[in-house]
């Protein structure tokens, strides 16, 4: 055999024919015609033959007009307001956890200086020429709306927080706001079990 035949479409689609199942082959008599002549090859020709499935979409909302189920909406997007034209501070997110001499000295509780270790989040944002009475601050679960009238920021957190534990102080001198948020994770009770 030289090489050219090797290359060859119909070359192809027999050695196909060959690697099919035993079962596909008693089914199939037509397909010995086609390695005979010389067809167009195409990806879909090689391999098995795939059976079609029809099926029906089921819509799963009561109102068949809705686009979007309200379980598929991420959290904080009814704060989003892309024609807001007052542009986002600068800010900068922290970690923070609570170390003591056992961690620093013995490493004794396991802790480690990654994210999955620290139990606050803090978040210091950049407010020039503002002064705290101008600021409003709304924080959910998963999102911080801050809204002066000169900036507006809307941050997605990377961590749920609990939203009802948290302080936020504003730093005049600095003119820098910084919250400081607990985190509240699925499984930091094993994180952070007093052993």
């Amino acid at each position: 055999m030289d090489m050219d035949s090797f290359s060859s479409g119909s070359s192809l689609q027999c050695l196909a024919k060959l690697l099919q199942d035993a079962q596909e082959e008693e089914d199939d008599d037509d397909d010995d015609s086609r390695c005979s002549s010389v067809g167009a090859l195409t990806p879909g020709t090689i391999g098995p033959a795939k059976k079609e499935t029809t099926g029906t979409f089921q819509v799963k909302s009561e109102n068949r007009k809705t686009i979007w189920n309200t379980e598929e909406v991420p959290e904080g997007s009814e704060f989003d307001d892309t024609w807001d034209p007052r542009e986002q501070p600068e800010y900068e997110i922290l970690f923070k956890q609570s170390v003591g001499t056992e961690d620093v000295f013995f490493g004794m509780t396991g802790k480690d200086p990654s994210t999955a270790c620290c139990e606050d989040i803090v978040i210091k944002i950049k407010l020039p020429e503002t002064k705290y009475s101008d600021i409003t601050l709304d924080i959910q679960d998963k999102v911080l709306d801050l809204r002066t009238p000169k900036k507006k920021l809307l941050l997605h957190l990377p961590y749920p927080v609990n939203s009802k534990e948290g302080r936020a102080r504003f730093l005049s001198e600095e003119e820098i706001l910084e919250v400081t948020l607990r985190l509240s994770r699925q499984f930091d009770f094993l994180n952070f079990a007093d052993g």
